[in-house]
């Protein structure tokens, strides 16, 4: 994870084991006696100037009964393999939040892909890989999407740039699966899905994909990404252009309705397509 990436995941660490803390009325001393650390390291852990090791992330939970939150958060943050350096700490956030707003200007999200398109989007990138490895990858993208079927998953907004509906990644029968998976998403109100047509020129992300994040009880987080690498962003300015650039590219694109008509007519022309090769 690139440096700031990382340091922003760890103050998300930090402010939400404060949080946890105060909610349980515990002081900072007396939970460092409870995970065998100082009330000073504690703080430290709360301004995200020490990281702590697993071990103590697992006494936390244990402490104020956090059903192993900063144990996953600690690993993720730490390695996972399955992940980006850059993108580990991500993966975390998106099951801790209430709300999500995401741009994709060229690939459908990680949330939203099926089984044959990410094994297609990975071995694109990765084509001296094994099999494992691409099977590990696809997993862990379809693990992430099952906060989309849980009961108390976030609201899902996505604007998708007509790119995405025209390349035919992993072949027209893939692509068709793929855009009848999301319409599938839309009719059961698991996501709002809004297509940014060809015919509305330029936008406020012509730089790259674009992924806010909201919180209960934390400060909303910013996600951008290139193909290489990530950045994950909580200065409040920053992020309140984001969500503007964000706002933008809303209100420049087709409305839900036209947006599930458009994702339709393009799956109907790759199964057309697939059935005459």
């Amino acid at each position: 994870m690139a440096n700031g990436s990382r340091q922003a995941a760890w103050e998300f660490f930090g402010t939400e084991l404060k949080r946890r803390r105060e909610d349980a009325g515990i002081t900072q001393v007396d939970l460092g006696s409870r995970v065998f650390v100082s009330g000073g390291y504690i703080g430290q852990f709360e301004q995200a100037i020490r990281k702590p090791q697993l071990d103590v992330a697992q006494r936390i939970d244990e402490a104020l009964q956090t059903d192993g939150i900063f144990e996953r958060l600690c690993r993720k943050l730490i390695d996972d393999p399955r992940y980006a350096d850059y993108f580990a700490g991500v993966v975390e956030l998106e099951r801790l939040t209430t709300k999500i707003c995401e741009f994709a200007p060229t690939v459908v999200p990680g949330l939203l892909q099926t089984a044959d398109y990410a094994r297609a989007v990975t071995i694109a990138a990765n084509p001296f890989k094994p099999d494992s490895y691409v099977d590990d990858i696809v997993a862990a993208r379809l693990e992430r999407s099952l906060i989309l079927a849980d009961a108390t998953r976030p609201e899902y907004w996505v604007t998708l740039h007509e790119n995405v509906l025209r390349i035919p990644v992993g072949g027209p029968q893939a692509m068709a699966a793929q855009l009848e998976h999301v319409a599938r998403l839309m009719r059961e109100r698991a996501a709002v899905v809004t297509v940014l047509s060809f015919g509305a020129g330029a936008h406020a992300a012509m730089n790259g994909s674009l992924k806010l994040m909201e919180f209960e009880d934390a400060p909303q987080v910013a996600y951008t990404e290139t193909s290489f690498s990530g950045t994950l962003v909580d200065d409040p300015a920053v992020v309140k252009r984001a969500q503007r650039a964000y706002d933008l590219l809303r209100v420049a694109a087709l409305s839900p309705e036209a947006s599930l008509a458009l994702i339709d007519s393009a799956a109907e022309d790759f199964r057309r397509c697939a059935s005459t090769t």
